[in-house]
């Protein structure tokens, strides 16, 4: 579980309770007494959702002195602490009571050993990893049970700011709780929670342990996964985010039928629309994102963009900005064809683009170059917890043993800087490595610290 962990709500009883002048209750909550009240949808939708246990082992840990030649060479290279199981909670929501699906937070069960889902009834079941997406913070869970209560999958495209919501979930491992609310605000993004944001913020009670858990509307389906919290120590303020449903079901679809998510790209980059540029092209408002250029041989270019359009729609669904874009086109299959609705030189028209596969740029046994055999590099991606805040490559495999491992690299190491050169992209860090046969002076991110290997 993280500090930052998610859940939802609906009106709180003061909300929903006559008070003079007695306030109307929204349509779609039952009376009993003439009191309105949430227990029979609670009493359908609660068994949906689970509590999840999780066993892990905490990142093993070197011994400092590995990181120096000098005493490496008294060690065998097999140094570490011992590593000790890790327990910890979440939430999780049945989706399918046929096949025993469960969504989840893809934190909730990273690095899992065992993952044991416990019902509201408390049978517990071992679950089997169908597959999880860091970016999306999206995991997939299959248990093998009967009788399991499944949840309906809401359109939270239909969602709008002041909707009441009820958040569902398993707080500081106590036991289900229920909290109420409203919808805060739509299509929270640049929060650097995760890759890839599209959240629906809202005021209910959210609390560690609540990950995972279920956002339900007042039709009883849910319309998003609780992810995280901002607040002091990972505590409640009103503060809270959840994964709309419609980007967990695409990125579930994948996970179902690929096991990993493929995301989608077209070969552009792009940036906001702000008031400035809204106003220099004679723009209606200051939506949408605009084509600052457009690569080569990319989906894009043959589908015809130019640098300087603006896409103001996919599929004839208005964009809001930059990062509602890419979440669309991540989103989509691969080879699936969408419609782009753009403006160019103050004419609108549209185009029709193929989504092809995001491509990695790569660099193998760092070219050829001895000392860093065995390594692989990579460019610093989204799903990093460093990316946007500095530029670099990572090492994204590492053969124990290997030259590259004995000269002090380590998988997830973040390369800033080659003698004192900056590398912002595998083709620079290519570039920096080129003839150097001497010694090589790497500035490295480690784990929230800053070193500095010399290899000789």
């Amino acid at each position: 579980m993280r500090a930052m962990s998610v859940i939802a709500f609906v009106a709180t009883a003061a909300m929903l309770v006559c008070s003079a002048p007695m306030a109307a209750a929204p349509a779609q909550v039952p009376q009993a007494g003439g009191i309105p009240t949430l227990a029979p949808l609670l009493e359908k939708v609660t068994p949906a959702v689970v509590n999840i246990a999780v066993k892990s082992k905490a990142p093993e840990r070197e011994n400092p002195l590995l990181n120096d030649p000098f005493f490496r060479f008294f060690f065998d290279g097999t140094e570490r602490e011992r590593a000790q199981p890790q327990i910890s909670a979440g939430s999780g929501v049945i989706v399918d009571a046929g096949k025993g699906y469960v969504l989840t937070n893809h934190h909730v069960i990273a690095n899992a050993e065992e993952i044991l889902v416990t019902l509201k009834d408390r049978r517990s079941f071992m679950a089997k990893l169908v597959g999880s997406d860091k970016g999306t913070d999206i995991a997939l869970l299959q248990i093998e049970a009967r009788r399991l209560t499944a949840v309906a999958i809401g359109d939270s495209d239909k969602l709008r700011v002041g909707d009441y919501v009820v958040a569902i979930g398993n707080p500081f491992g106590i036991g289900q709780t229920v909290t109420s609310g409203i919808v805060s605000a739509l299509g929270r993004s640049g929060l650097d929670i995760e890759g890839y944001e599209d959240f629906i913020q809202t005021d209910a009670s959210i609390n560690p342990g609540n990950s995972g858990g279920a956002l339900i509307d007042l039709r009883g389906q849910l319309i998003g996964i609780n992810t995280a919290i901002i607040g002091p120590a990972g505590g409640n303020v009103g503060i809270g985010f959840a994964i709309p449903t419609n980007m967990a079901r695409a990125v579930m679809t994948q996970l179902l039928r690929y096991g990993e998510m493929r995301r989608g790209q077209l070969g552009v980059a792009i940036q906001d629309v702000t008031p400035r540029i809204a106003e220099a092209l004679s723009l209606a408002d200051a939506r949408g994102t605009i084509v600052s250029r457009v690569e080569p041989g990319s989906p894009a270019a043959a589908a015809g963009l130019k640098a300087g359009d603006v896409i103001v729609a996919v599929n004839s669904q208005r964009l809001r900005n930059s990062a509602d874009f890419r979440n669309r086109i991540a989103l989509t299959p691969v080879g699936e064809e969408v419609v782009l609705s753009i403006i160019r030189n103050g004419r609108e028209m549209t185009l029709r683009a193929k989504v092809g596969s995001e491509t990695k740029a790569r660099l193998k046994d760092s070219a050829g170059l001895s000392k860093l055999q065995g390594a692989e590099f990579e460019n610093l991606g989204r799903d990093n917890p460093y990316f946007g805040k500095v530029k670099g490559v990572v090492v994204v495999r590492l053969e124990p043993g290997s030259a590259a491992w004995r000269n002090g690299l380590r998988k997830g190491d973040v390369i800033i800087a080659v003698n004192r050169r900056a590398v912002e992209s595998i083709e620079q860090f290519r570039a920096a490595l080129k003839g150097k046969n001497d010694v090589l002076a790497l500035n490295v991110l480690r784990g929230g610290m800053a070193l500095f290997i010399v290899i000789q």
